[in-house]
């Protein structure tokens, strides 16, 4: 499947020329090795793909004891994988790396030597934590892969047209007219399988969702057994906050509630495990700004936050019963809008990946008044526009899952803060629009702010 981070992968081989190694990191099974394989088999004349999830003891033997020889160390190698090398033509990829962290740390001796291209690929459940007695290296490059977004679902459907078009009409202002309708049906059915690659490729291959539930659910399995294996000394607290989040997404009042999990928690107890969570990518966590100034994370709360998940996807199928694979009518009805469950929080929660798969970090604001009704609300999203300037920086967004509601909240806030804010955004299921200053747009334009 056509993935966007292959072109930050060939900028990387033109423009650094093998003066840098890359690494890509991510959540499990968001397609980092496959994405590395990929890229090898089309732009070089061969590769190496050492996978330290599955290296037997002769490999192993081969870094143990000719790392400090790079002459033998290639050569071992070479003959080991029965894959001969050219210099300067020839990537050597270490997937799963972090299960080695000596390779890690070579890095910048492989890299100083010159003969080869380095790719890295790692999950952060255990990156972060596997850096112990070793040096990293500053000739590592860091890039981040998401779940696919709404773009490459429709390349994986076979269609290459519709997003091209939906990018005119954001940057132009324009309606889509009679296509909303069928663009927002296949945003529906991208929301409900998600982005997680095996879901998509799951789904599309029998256009089954129940299929792509299958493939969910053994991801969701798979993050449980890492939080027992990585979330060493608050294991409990981590699954705790898991658990937890599709109930709390559910209320109308979105913020985290410690309370719901213990009566007794405190956030100093589990600030670690929201960082955890929110390290893996397992997790998009928003953080409440006390104002809306350019400098969003020096006005950042820390102590107020919402959990998203960070593949809505995976949401659904959290959100119910695990032990019960959810069947094709579930979703059929969840598809129509006719399941009852609070759309809302499906909604908010794919903005919440679109924006960060778009390089923004999260943040809301809440404002609360028992005696003037002008100071109560809520605004789901602040982000800074694209180009800063002496004022008007901020740009508030409010998401809808119905067709019938108010922006009272957003209404106030504009008037609140008028200096500060550049355009105002709702994100609804209808099609663009503009009325009193206010930019509405349709769910999928997200992505595009």
């Amino acid at each position: 499947m056509k993935r966007k981070i292959y072109n930050e992968l060939l900028f990387w081989k033109q423009r650094r020329k093998g003066k840098v190694a890359l690494m890509i990191d991510g959540v499990r099974r968001v397609g980092k090795s496959y994405i590395a394989e990929e890229f090898a088999r089309n732009e070089y004349k061969s590769y190496i793909l050492v996978d330290f999830n599955k290296a037997d003891k002769p490999l192993m033997t081969i870094f143990d004891e000719y790392l400090t020889n790079l002459d033998l160390f290639f050569m071992h190698l070479s003959v080991y994988f029965g894959v001969r090398l050219y210099e300067r033509d020839s990537l050597i990829i270490f997937d799963e790396v972090q299960l080695y962290p000596r390779a890690r740390a070579a890095i910048k001796y492989l890299v100083a030597d010159g003969r080869y291209d380095y790719l890295e690929t790692g999950s952060l459940v255990s990156i972060n934590r596997n850096v112990k007695d070793i040096v990293i290296p500053s000739e590592e490059h860091r890039i981040s892969m998401y779940p696919m977004d709404f773009e490459e679902f429709l390349w994986a459907a076979g269609d290459d047209m519709t997003m091209p078009f939906v990018r005119e009409c954001f940057e132009n202002r324009n309606p889509l007219g009679p296509l909303h309708r069928k663009v927002m049906d296949m945003f529906r059915q991208y929301m409900i399988v998600g982005g997680m690659p095996q879901a998509v490729l799951a789904f599309f291959e029998n256009r089954s969702f129940e299929d792509a539930d299958i493939a969910k659910r053994e991801i969701l399995s798979l993050y449980r057994a890492d939080i027992e294996k990585y979330a060493v000394g608050y294991e409990s607290k981590v699954k705790g906050i898991f658990d937890q989040i599709p109930a709390e997404l559910q209320r109308h009042e979105k913020r985290f509630r410690l309370s719901h999990i213990s009566d007794t928690a405190r956030f100093r107890d589990y600030e670690s495990s929201f960082f955890w969570l929110s390290d893996a990518r397992i997790v998009n966590v928003c953080y409440a700004a006390t104002e809306p100034s350019v400098g969003l994370k020096m006005r950042m709360d820390s102590f107020t936050l919402k959990c998203y998940m960070a593949d809505t996807g995976l949401l659904i199928s959290h959100a119910f019963d695990e032990n019960t694979i959810t069947n094709e009518k579930l979703y059929q009805k969840l598809l129509l809008d006719k399941l009852e469950i609070n759309k809302g929080m499906l909604v908010e929660n794919i903005v919440a990946q679109m924006l960060c798969a778009s390089g923004h970090k999260l943040y809301f604001y809440s404002s609360y008044s028992k005696t003037d009704a002008e100071e109560r609300m809520e605004i789901d999203f602040l982000v800074r526009k694209p180009v800063i300037t002496n004022r008007h920086n901020i740009c508030p967004i409010e998401v809808k899952s119905t067709t019938k509601y108010t922006i009272a909240s957003l209404e106030k806030f504009c008037r609140k803060y008028n200096e500060q804010l550049s355009t105002a955004f709702v994100l609804h299921s209808a099609d663009l629009k503009e009325k009193d200053g206010i930019v509405y747009l349709p769910l999928y334009m997200a992505a595009l702010l």
